[in-house]
């Protein structure tokens, strides 16, 4: 989810990872699922992407639930 939220605002990793105050090594291992992100970190990824937070989650839980169904949402 986080790989399509950064790719569809045109964004690198580097650029994510520096508007959110985040490393991009971090950003690569959220997007890869070797880490699991902090609270804090998914406000400040929240705002790095301009979406809300509260979107944002629901988003996620929605991709682990049904991942076909994202394809018919809208991610902004």
């Amino acid at each position: 989810m986080l790989r399509q939220l950064r790719s569809e605002r045109q964004l690198t990793q580097e650029e994510l990872g520096f508007r959110a105050g985040l490393q991009r090594k971090h950003i690569s291992a959220l997007e890869l699922a070797q880490k699991q992100p902090s609270l804090s970190t998914l406000f400040a990824l929240s705002k790095a992407l301009d979406i809300r937070t509260s979107r944002f989650i629901a988003l996620v839980e929605l991709a682990w639930v049904d991942p076909n169904e994202i394809k018919q949402t809208s991610l902004s």
